[in-house]
C-alpha cells in the first residue's frame, strides 16, 4: 500500500463521487414493476413472457446494485467479484437444464 492510501484508510477519508438521483431511480423501479406486472398477465407463450421477465429482473437487480448498493462508484475489482458467481450460476443452470432435457423429450 503506498503511503497516501494508508493515510486515507487511516483517516477514513475516501474520493468524493456525484451523488446519483434516488428519486430517478425509484420511478424508474417502479415503472419497470408495473411493466412486469402487465408482461405477467400478457397472453403470450410461457417462454416469452418468463424471458422477458427475467430480463425485467436482471435490469432492475442491475439499477438496484449500481445505485442503491454504490457499485457504480467502485473500482473495477468489484466488478469481478459481483460478476463471477453470477457467471457460474449461468453455466450451473445449463448444465441442469442440459441434463434434464433428455427426460422432458418423450
Amino acid at each position: 500500500m503506498s503511503e497516501a492510501q494508508v493515510t486515507n484508510a487511516v483517516s477514513g477519508t475516501e474520493t468524493e463521487h456525484k451523488q446519483p438521483n434516488y428519486g430517478a431511480i425509484f420511478w424508474t423501479l417502479f415503472i419497470l414493476t408495473i411493466f412486469e406486472i402487465t408482461v405477467a398477465n400478457l397472453h403470450f407463450a410461457k417462454p416469452i413472457i418468463v424471458v422477458s421477465l427475467v430480463f425485467l429482473a436482471i435490469v432492475k437487480a442491475s439499477l438496484v446494485a449500481l445505485f442503491y448498493m454504490h457499485l457504480k462508484f467502485e473500482k473495477y475489482v468489484i466488478y469481478i467479484i459481483v460478476l463471477f458467481p453470477l457467471f457460474l450460476a449461468v453455466v450451473l443452470t445449463v448444465l441442469v437444464l442440459a441434463d434434464k432435457a433428455p427426460h422432458l423429450v418423450p
